[in-house]
């Protein structure tokens, strides 16, 4: 953990490395916000770096979406799984889904990427397996514009519980 105040008070190299894991693997959108300091409130930081993220251009935004890890990836989709999305996924129970749970994401994340040619995104804080594949289920049936708009909303979700937790 780390007061606002520190963050507020370091050089923007320590500030990106304070903040790295907010935004999964990228470093750009906390330095791009560090420019705004000082910050008054977790939120307001949390809102520059969002704003951050809406003021990108669509394929830097689109690497950013890219960035995440499929949700129920098992074996060498695993890799490059950052410790805050394993968590994540940990606490929504994905680690314990049944073999047809298993099947079926396996099922979802590819006809979802084939769709969207990104991985689908959901801030899994008070969901389970079911209600992750309802939601896949659901979005399946969205356009490209929409999904990837939902996927920026779900990131900036997911950001907002790791400054959360960053800043206790």
């Amino acid at each position: 953990m780390i007061t606002l105040e520190a963050l507020n008070a370091l050089p923007v190299a320590e500030f990106v490395a304070a903040l790295g894991g907010v935004f999964e693997h990228s470093p750009w959108i906390p330095a791009r916000a560090a420019m705004q300091r000082p910050f008054a409130s977790g939120a307001q930081l949390l809102e520059a770096m969002r704003a951050v993220v809406q003021a990108a251009p669509p394929a830097e935004q689109l690497t950013l979406i890219r960035a995440h890890p499929q949700l129920g990836a098992r074996g060498r989709a695993r890799v490059g799984l950052t410790a805050a999305s394993a968590r994540e996924q940990h606490r929504a129970g994905l680690d314990l889904c049944t073999a047809a749970d298993w099947a079926r994401l396996d099922q979802l994340n590819a006809a979802y990427f084939a769709k969207f040619d990104f991985p689908f995104i959901l801030a899994v804080r008070g969901h389970n397996p079911a209600s992750i594949i309802e939601n896949f289920e659901a979005r399946l049936g969205n356009d490209a514009a929409r999904e990837r708009q939902r996927a920026l909303q779900e990131i900036g979700l997911i950001a907002g519980y790791r400054l959360a937790e960053l800043l206790g």
